[in-house]
């Protein structure tokens, strides 16, 4: 495929979008879905919560697409709403008072692993989920989504030291952790 091809078809199926073309609205929902429910997953640590924000994202994509002015590629912009939808979800939820080991308490099956390398990257997510919401969402968006601090600040509302040491505490909290669940093997 050559260089900018990819951008050229998503430009003329964000046109269809912006025409009314369903089909066009499924074309792009076919080749961003599976990435940004991940996205979501990310933050909200809830399969199903996941799924509602990637719906909310997409329809709320599909009714502001005239705003989309194509400085960046459409999967940014679609990345930064589910990244919104996803915030929002986690505060509506930190609003309900619904505690985090409800949530993710036998959700995730033990299984066998043959790779030591895979086994390692799913203790290192396992360790993720089980951190507290706030830290949870600042180490996603820092170490996975790419946002800087002060991009972190302004999508959650917080200062970008705020952000910073959120980090830091996560990171903290991410080693005791990891730590107490090798020392539990």
């Amino acid at each position: 495929m050559e260089k900018g091809t990819f951008q050229d078809v998503n430009a003329q199926v964000v046109q269809r979008c912006r025409e009314g073309d369903n089909r066009a609205q499924y074309e792009l929902y076919k080749l961003y879905s599976k990435a940004m429910f991940n996205v979501s997953m990310r933050i909200t640590n809830d399969y199903a919560e996941s799924e509602d924000v990637l719906q909310e994202a997409f329809i709320s994509a599909f009714k502001n697409l005239h705003s989309y002015k194509a400085e960046a590629s459409f999967g940014s912009w679609l990345k930064r709403i589910v990244i919104n939808a996803s915030v929002n979800a986690v505060r509506k939820r930190r609003s309900e008072l619904v505690p985090l080991e409800d949530r993710i308490a036998g959700d995730i099956p033990d299984e066998e692993y043959d790779d030591d390398t895979e086994w390692q990257v799913e203790q290192v997510r396992r360790a993720i989920q089980r951190l507290p919401d706030g830290y949870r969402v600042v180490l996603s968006l820092y170490l996975l989504e790419g946002f800087d601090h002060a991009e972190i600040g302004e999508v959650l509302g917080i200062s970008e030291s705020t952000s910073k040491s959120q980090y830091s505490r996560a990171r903290k909290k991410l080693l005791e952790i990891m730590k107490d669940t090798h020392s539990m093997a």
